[in-house]
């Protein structure tokens, strides 16, 4: 996720217009926000080196057939900014499942540092090839940086998904995260990243829940341990999480892929706590992307999938897993036909 002159243009332009005023204003206004954008891609630095490669078989202590597990989206999901293979994101959700499930978990991340929502057929044609039980998706922060419109963004998304379940793969899809959170962004542009990431985690969630998939909203949910301690939660160019952030959004995310693998479809729950409980789908995903953390899947009303409102969607709020230490999120030695 990175800003490029093009990108920044298009990102002033568009705040520009959806502003309106008048001319001078509407001109005044997309010089602040071009001059910030600018500002900011000066300050994060380019792509220097791919994320460390975290791929094996996690929890080789344990006993049963491995549970397959793919990782596909973009930089977050990649681990950009980890230094080491155990603190990418992919190596905590996979630890974080050999521990839950007391069974083995063979882990392949097919992310892509830079990776918009329309790369996902690639990744997901490789993912296929190893039959997974459950793919982890984490996508959107490229689309709305390059202010890709949501509707093409979502229908990338949903035909991964789609193309994923008619394998019989569950999905689990982090979405969107509030850019508005990222320090280098600043005010008014910080306030449109932040309703743009919000729009496309909406959509995302719908689009997903109707496919079949579950959905995590990610939104600010590190924002307040980000602004606590900056120099610990961020990497080195203050835009992609270190090992510590990516640890926080596996814990969040992890406890909906044991959820996708241990529960029955379209299975309502008690409500546990406020705010839980049961929706229709668009009111379960506006309430998911400002909640972060919030789980939105579908489920059913008197057995029935869809109300007046459109389809019934559950909200939960889950207690989030506390993941292995470094050590134990290593994987055991791979060999070379394991990932093929």
């Amino acid at each position: 996720m990175k800003f490029q002159s093009e990108q920044v243009r298009r990102i002033a332009t568009a705040a520009a217009v959806g502003g309106g005023g008048i001319a001078g204003a509407g001109a005044l206004f997309y010089g602040l926000i071009l001059g910030q954008a600018l500002l900011a891609r000066k300050t994060i630095p380019q792509v220097i080196s791919p994320p460390p490669r975290a791929d094996g078989t996690y929890g080789a202590q344990y006993d049963g057939e491995p549970i397959r597990l793919v990782v596909l989206g973009d930089s977050s999901a990649a681990g950009y900014g980890a230094e080491q293979p155990s603190e990418t994101f992919a190596a905590a959700v996979a630890a974080g499942l050999a521990e839950q499930q007391r069974r083995p978990v063979w882990m392949r991340c097919l992310a892509v540092v830079g990776a918009e929502s329309k790369g996902l057929p690639p990744q997901v044609e490789v993912a296929l090839r190893h039959r997974p039980d459950v793919a982890v998706i984490s996508i959107g922060g490229n689309d709305v940086t390059h202010r890709v419109g949501v509707g093409p963004a979502v229908r990338h998304l949903v035909d991964a998904v789609r193309t994923l379940r008619a394998a019989g793969v569950e999905v689990v899809v982090g979405t969107c995260p509030d850019l508005g959170t990222i320090r280098p962004i600043q005010p008014p542009l910080r306030w449109l990243a932040r309703r743009w990431s919000r729009q496309m985690a909406t959509a995302q969630t719908i689009a997903v829940v109707e496919a079949g998939g579950r959905t995590v909203s990610l939104g600010d949910l590190l924002g307040e341990l980000f602004y606590a301690d900056p120099d610990r939660m961020f990497s080195f160019d203050r835009f992609h999480p270190s090992g510590a952030g990516y640890l926080a959004a596996a814990q969040a995310v992890l406890p909906t892929v044991v959820a996708a693998l241990t529960e029955p479809a379209l299975t309502a729950v008690p409500a546990l706590v406020s705010g839980e409980g049961v929706r229709s789908l668009p009111q379960a995903a506006f309430e998911a992307a400002h909640r972060p953390g919030t789980e939105v899947s579908a489920t059913q009303v008197a057995g029935k999938d869809r109300g007046p409102a459109g389809r019934w969607a559950q909200l939960r709020h889950r207690v989030w897993h506390r993941l292995p230490q470094q050590a134990a999120r290593q994987p055991s030695a791979v060999r070379s036909e394991e990932l093929t």
